[in-house]
C-alpha cells in the first residue's frame, strides 16, 4: 500500500470512528444534528465504497482520484467537527 494509500485509509478509519462516537452522543442532540450526522455518516460509507477498488490500483492513474477522495473525506471531518462543537 503507498503512502497515499495508507493515508486515505487511515483517514477513512478514523472518519468512521468518529461518525461511531458521535452517533452514541446523537440521541441528545437536536433533530437537526442527527440529520446532519445522518447525511455525513452516508458519505463516509459512500467514500469508502469509492475507495476500496482503488487500493490496489495502478498509482499513476490513482492519484488524482486519490486526492478528490481526500477532498471529501476532509469534508466529512469538518462536519463531524461542526456537530461536535455543537454537542
Amino acid at each position: 500500500m503507498t503512502g497515499q494509500n495508507k493515508l486515505v485509509a487511515e483517514l477513512i478509519r478514523g472518519l468512521k470512528h468518529e461518525r461511531d462516537e458521535l452517533k452514541l452522543q446523537a440521541h441528545l442532540a437536536s433533530m437537526e444534528i442527527r440529520e446532519e450526522l445522518n447525511r455525513l455518516g452516508d458519505k463516509v460509507d459512500e467514500l469508502d465504497h469509492q475507495y476500496e477498488p482503488l487500493k490496489d490500483a495502478v498509482q499513476t492513474s490513482a492519484d488524482d482520484v486519490l486526492d478528490s477522495l481526500k477532498l471529501v473525506a476532509y469534508e466529512i471531518r469538518d462536519g463531524l467537527k461542526r456537530i461536535r462543537e455543537v454537542m
